[in-house]
């Protein structure tokens, strides 16, 4: 079986191994992150399937969701493969999928409105060019001038690459920023020495306007606006496989995630179907000829 001891070697080829598969700066970290979390957990004991095992129970019991877990099982298996280690897999949790997108977490349109209206105008840009096209956040970086003047911005991610159309309203409002910013080509959207905006500031941004309008913390990141575009273009086209191309989704089984309607959505749905029992009148009595058919009055 060979030695299956974690060093920091070997993860340091794994990290330069995503970085030559173009795999994000972010997702990066998170692998490169759990492995190391793993590594300690071992405490110099070699990797082994039920080590891996054991490693997932300790995080139940930490208090992490199955999600999680499940996230990073997929970083440790990752590392796994790249290391020729496949025995050392485990199986992820098995979750059922929910029927709807839990309220306290799901960003409504009025939440979105409310983010807009707290906004200045760089960040309500911000904001609007990703819920408007539903892009990754990372994917802002390729809304250069040049490509929103027309109308399509190409966007290259995880070694696939798609077209994005770009709203006439929105196409409009970023060339006149650009003008106003005297920006006349390049990405839009920068930080202050002119480098493309990054993840963090963003999620900061949202942050900040979800204090200032009264919006939910926990519903403020980037993603929800991703999440808000993918069920507004479902609800208007019912078109699951051209959603997916939109999203640059693989599989439409992540696609599907995306579509799931909203909790508010769901309980006017299953209030309308009028299937509960009415309680408030009161049941009849049975008839003496019913009651003695079942014997508790009937005649001797």
């Amino acid at each position: 079986m060979g030695n299956r001891f974690i060093t920091s070697a070997e993860v340091r080829l794994f990290r330069e191994d995503l970085a030559a598969r173009e795999r994000s700066a972010h997702t990066i970290r998170r692998y490169v992150r759990d492995v190391a979390a793993y590594a300690r957990f071992l405490g110099g004991r070699e990797a082994a399937a039920e080590e891996t095992g054991l490693f997932k129970r300790r995080l139940l019991e930490e208090g992490y969701k199955p999600s999680s877990v499940n996230t990073i099982l997929e970083s440790l298996f990752a590392f796994f493969k790249f290391m020729g280690w496949a025995d050392c897999r485990t199986q992820r949790l098995v979750i059922q999928r929910d029927a709807y997108c839990p309220e306290d977490r799901e960003l409504t349109r009025p939440d979105y409105e409310a983010l807009l209206g707290a906004a200045r105008r760089r960040d309500k840009l911000i904001l609007g060019t990703i819920c408007s096209t539903g892009i990754r956040v990372s994917e802002l970086r390729f809304f250069t001038l040049e490509a929103v003047k027309s109308r399509e911005v190409l966007v290259t991610c995880k070694r696939k690459t798609r077209r994005i159309m770009v709203p006439d309203d929105l196409g409009r409002e970023l060339e006149r920023y650009a003008g106003e910013r005297g920006i006349a080509s390049g990405v839009i959207f920068r930080g202050r020495r002119g480098q493309p905006l990054s993840r963090g500031r963003v999620w900061a941004i949202m942050k900040t306007l979800a204090a200032r309008a009264g919006v939910r913390l926990a519903k403020a990141f980037p993603h929800n606006l991703r999440k808000l575009f993918a069920r507004t273009f479902y609800n208007a086209s019912r078109d699951v496989v051209k959603l997916a191309d939109v999203l640059g989704h693989s599989s439409i089984e992540t696609t599907r995630i995306y579509t799931k309607s909203s909790g508010a959505e769901h309980r006017r749905l299953v209030n309308a179907l009028g299937l509960a029992p009415r309680l408030d009148c009161p049941a009849k009595k049975p008839s003496r000829a019913r009651r003695g058919r079942k014997g508790k009055w009937a005649k001797k």
